[in-house]
């Protein structure tokens, strides 16, 4: 897995100022593009598109201050449809626009090129088990709410505190499997994880029952695999910090890959700083050996 992502880091250098495939980044590493996606932003702290824009501005940067070629010429020759896109992207990067950077010969900043080497990790076990379930929903408030990388979230927040008490108490009423009680579940809206993507979040309940209250919303979900993960740690720094060991660690050391579906999380408590006892259920796959 080291040379491929290796390989796949070489393949986004040789396409900075052309078009990038991500489906080729996912055969080279012989993953999803989904799986990708996700591998590479736990790996790399930041997703696939943000550091793809940095290194392209980075190098259109060098070019800026070198002269020669027309500021709207390296706008185009980096995917910009416009100067003013490019400047705006530049001065975003920079902390200057173009024009003065040539002008004056501005300091600018560089997204040095990713690499990833080899470190001794998976010395921790991280505890999980397969389970297979049948067909159910999840009942409750939906809300739709930008992704956040680390830290609370605080649309989040928000909105499980404008679930009224009386609502959260009906919504586990009608929990009647696992995971029991109120849960978490999102679910993502496109293949992107950069920061700001926009997620389905639903405070509810897994239930099986056929008649459900009309003020709630409901999400029904198929009958398929689950991996099951469970830690403990403060809140939400050992949440985020499993879901991308997940990502990172479990996925390419087993045989299973992301199907479609909610990631469904039930956390006790979630007051940020205090130890939370948590289980993330997330939709799987068997892949072939």
């Amino acid at each position: 897995m080291l040379d491929r992502l290796n390989q796949a880091m070489e393949y986004v250098e040789d396409h900075l100022d052309r078009h990038l495939d991500v489906s080729e980044l996912a055969r080279i590493t012989v993953t999803s593009e989904y799986h990708f996606r996700r591998m590479f932003s736990s790996l790399a702290g930041m997703p696939l598109s943000e550091y793809v824009r940095r290194r392209r501005l980075t190098v259109a940067g060098a070019e800026v201050l070198a002269g020669g070629p027309t500021l709207l010429e390296i706008a185009v020759r980096y995917g910009y449809t416009s100067g003013e896109a490019f400047a705006r992207a530049f001065r975003a990067v920079h902390g200057v626009g173009p024009g003065r950077a040539r002008r004056t010969g501005a300091a600018l900043r560089s997204q040095p090129r990713l690499s990833f080497r080899l470190t001794v990790e998976g010395n921790s076990t991280m505890r999980y088990r397969i389970v297979e379930k049948e067909a159910f929903r999840i009942a409750g408030r939906k809300a739709r709410v930008p992704l956040i990388h680390q830290g609370v979230n605080p649309y989040i927040a928000e909105h499980v505190r404008s679930v009224p008490p009386e609502t959260a108490r009906r919504i586990a009423s009608l929990s009647d499997q696992e995971p029991q009680g109120v849960v978490s579940a999102t679910v993502r809206l496109s293949d992107g994880f950069e920061e700001g993507a926009e997620l389905d979040f639903y405070l509810g309940a897994v239930t099986t029952a056929a008649e459900l209250p009309e003020d709630l919303d409901v999400l029904d979900c198929p009958a398929g695999t689950w991996a099951v993960f469970e830690n403990t740690g403060p809140f939400p720094e050992a949440l985020q910090q499993l879901w991308a060991d997940v990502a990172a660690q479990w996925m390419p050391s087993n045989p299973y890959a992301y199907r479609p579906g909610p990631e469904i999380l039930r956390a006790r408590p979630q007051e940020p700083g205090t130890p939370s006892e948590a289980q993330l259920w997330i939709p799987v796959t068997r892949t072939t050996p």
